[in-house]
């Protein structure tokens, strides 16, 4: 309750202080009107992105697939979890476990493996690591309401940043406002949903100020599923000079959530709905508590401007307890660092763009482990750890033009050392150390068949550490899985992407696509196996992954936008075989050898279809109607390495109306929408390899939501 008293007390002086700034040294800027967003394109490829090259360049330029969706894509949707706003990009599959904190990340198959958290997808808030050192990611801190774009690139990212195979996804705070704003924004909905808050936006002659607060309260949809959250974001932007820039970013989680776990199949079809027992017995949660603050330098020199350098630190903090089996308590601190040159320069008559760069980041954690009685702490310490993880890694590209704005070449590699230590601090007192490193290189061309269409295509090796809870070991006389290797894989692409707009057309007005084919090769894949709801990691060999990606957005009339987008996956193991561990009749354990060689790789869909419809129309003056209905179809999974079992297939039908208000300087947005319209009852989540069989979670049933945001511009 402390805690949420000074963050409150925090928030009315941000407020306070927000008027004050604004009373003294505002500039005023009036429009006669506010223009009607009503353009709901999932990306332009003219627009810039700076995740899939780590430098501003427009989404045609680059050459692999990357995506962007602004604030307008998504500001009428439900905006909970991640996979309310990017469940439409073509080649990411998520599955939400839990709701936004718990969501899986799956591109490519990288992530699928994760039973907890995001794995081999690089996570950024504000181009700030998400991500810890070891790879493993929670997305608490991202708030939809804060967040003004997203940037996804898409495949094999591991020769700019750590642990990422199977690319980049970079939430961005809404910090381009043209004017200052408040906006009380609260949205409703099934099963106890609650979300209420606040969006400032301060502009004055010499800096931006945005503060968010949101506060979620949620029963969920299964027993044992309430949550309980508070963020604040906040990022300042100043510039001390014409071509510098200065930006502090912050914010802080606080929050609980239960856990239902997962079922099996037996329970599954007796109720969906129903929690693990074991679960409720353990008060299986997580409490978390985390910060940060960072500081970000940016500027451009030369006598051209053509050099630009930025430099970024910034420090964590968390504290988090965990209830499975044991009671854990860990503390983290986190310290960062990330710096980048480019320059930009002619050889000859041909553009040349240059970039090095490097990142550090180092946390230390303390983690005391109790008895768990009934999701209390045990009195008594039954051990203590201490752990350093750091990871170093330095990057290096060359962008070169060999045919006149037609051909380029992207060269780029990295290299990364990432070095587990652990030691224990009770009897009997052990230490271990793991380090892994690579250099992944890449390379990819770029050729333009004119100023919107261009293909595409690269070859890369990545490199993917094992994160901390995967080094676990089954062995109670070992701290560290020695056995354990990281996961490599060389990858290939192919693709075309395109955009044809006429704003002066009523048919066809704008045409946008993507088409991507990809073959991965992959050495010693890290999958998880369950025993007794523990969860342990080992390498299975080698895996093939073959597929193709395919998204369009078209607008058929003037404000009718028909989008579809479409993932085929074929992942098989080429050589596998592995020890299992099950339970017999009697509840022993029983050890087999199995060969797993063709089987497919499990929580990957073979299909992935979403198709959508909107309109967007100004009704009359100053009130604008919005109405989206979308469609998804999910293939069925596979459970285990063993193919023991498939999920069915299901198909989810939503919808989404709105209306946006503008009175003068006020306005009012309503939204609500209806998900799962028809009700499926459907796997949503698969909890991979578990040696008891809890393969599976719900999806959610139908279920409402409604909105309100009341806003002020000055």
């Amino acid at each position: 309750m402390e805690k949420i008293n000074i963050l409150l007390s925090s928030i009315f002086m941000i407020v306070f202080l927000m008027f004050v700034i604004h009373g003294n040294g505002q500039e005023k800027v009036k429009p006669d009107s506010i223009p009607m967003a009503i353009d709901t394109v999932i990306n332009d490829l003219n627009e810039v992105v700076i995740t899939g090259t780590r430098v501003s360049r427009k989404i045609i330029d680059i050459p692999y697939p990357v995506s962007r969706l602004n604030f307008v894509n998504y500001r009428y949707d439900r905006k909970v979890g991640s996979d309310d706003v990017l469940s439409a990009v073509p080649g990411l599959f998520l599955q939400s476990r839990y709701g936004n904190h718990d969501v899986r990340f799956a591109i490519r198959g990288f992530g699928s493996r994760s039973n907890s958290g995001i794995r081999g997808i690089r996570i950024l808030l504000d181009d700030i690591p998400e991500s810890e050192p070891d790879g493993q990611t929670r997305i608490e801190a991202i708030d939809f309401n804060s967040i003004g774009r997203i940037e996804i690139a898409k495949g094999n990212a591991s020769s700019l940043y750590t642990n990422a195979p199977g690319g980049v996804v970079n939430f961005i705070n809404d910090i381009g406002f043209d004017r200052s704003s408040i906006v009380q924004f609260n949205q409703m909905g099934s099963f106890g949903l609650q979300r209420h808050g606040f969006k400032s936006a301060v502009k004055t002659r010499k800096y931006r100020l945005l503060t968010t607060y949101s506060r979620q309260l949620y029963d969920g949809y299964r027993a044992h599923n309430n949550e309980d959250w508070h963020i604040l974001n906040m990022v300042m932007e100043t510039s001390p000079s014409e071509n510098t820039s200065l930006k502090i970013l912050g914010y802080f989680v606080d929050g609980t959530i239960k856990l239902p776990g997962s079922l099996t199949k037996e329970e599954f079809e007796e109720d969906p709905l129903q929690a693990d027992q074991r679960s409720i017995d353990r008060d299986q949660k997580r409490v978390s508590t985390k910060g940060r603050l960072g500081i970000r330098y940016n500027a451009k020199f030369g006598s051209r401007l053509n050099n630009e350098i930025e430099i970024t630190g910034y420090g964590t903090i968390k504290y988090f307890e965990r209830t499975s089996r044991e009671y854990r308590i860990i503390n983290r601190y986190g310290l960062g660092f990330r710096a980048g040159y480019i320059n930009r320069t002619k050889f000859g008559k041909h553009e040349n763009e240059f970039s090095v760069g490097g990142d550090l980041l180092l946390q230390p954690a303390r983690t005391e482990y109790y008895d768990n009685i009934g999701g209390i702490k045990g009195d008594q310490l039954g051990q203590l750890t201490d752990e350093k993880i750091s990871n170093t890694g330095f990057y290096i590209s060359e962008n070169f033009e060999i045919l006149d704005e037609k051909l380029f070449v992207l060269l780029t590699g990295r290299y990364d050392n990432v070095v587990y230590k652990l030691s224990e601090e009770t009897l009997p007192s052990r230490a271990d150390k793991r380090a892994f490193h690579a250099f992944t290189p890449k390379l990819a061309l770029n050729y333009k068949l004119n100023p919107w269409v261009a293909v595409y295509t690269s070859y890369g090796l990545s490199f993917d550490s094992p994160a901390k809870n995967e080094l676990e070991s089954l062995d109670p006389g070992a701290l560290y899985n020695s056995e354990l290797d990281a996961q490599e894989s060389k990858n290939f692409e192919a693709g075309i992407k395109g955009n044809r707009i006429n704003a002066e057309a009523n048919f066809l007005r704008k045409v946008l696509f993507e088409a991507t084919f990809f073959n991965i090769m992959i050495e010693n894949e890290i999958v998880p196996f369950e025993v007794l709801g523990d969860v342990f990691f080992r390498n299975a060999a080698k895996t093939n992954r073959t597929g193709v990606e395919f998204g369009t957005q078209i607008e058929l009339i003037r404000n009718l936008n028909f989008m579809v987008s479409y993932t085929w996956s074929d992942f098989s193991y080429n050589s596998y075989e592995a020890t299992t561990i099950t339970l017999d009749s009697t509840g022993n354990f029983e050890e087999n050898v199995e060969d797993f060689s063709g089987n497919i790789v499990p929580s990957v869909p073979k299909n992935n279809v979403y198709l959508a419809v909107s309109f967007a129309q100004r009704l009359i003056n100053h009130i604008d109607g919005f109405a989206k209905v979308s469609y998804n179809s999910i293939s069925g999974l596979w459970v285990d390495d063993a193919n023991s079992d498939q999920t069915e297939a299901y198909n989810l039908m939503n919808a989404t109306i709105g209306l946006d208000m503008t009175f003068g300087d006020f306005n009012v947005m309503f939204s609500g929408g209806l998900n799962n319209i028809f009700d499926e009852i459907y796997v949503g989540f698969t909890n991979t390899n578990s040696a008891d069989k809890r393969f599976y979670e719900a999806g959610a049933p139908r279920n409402y939501f409604f909105s309100i945001n009341l806003g002020y511009t000055f």
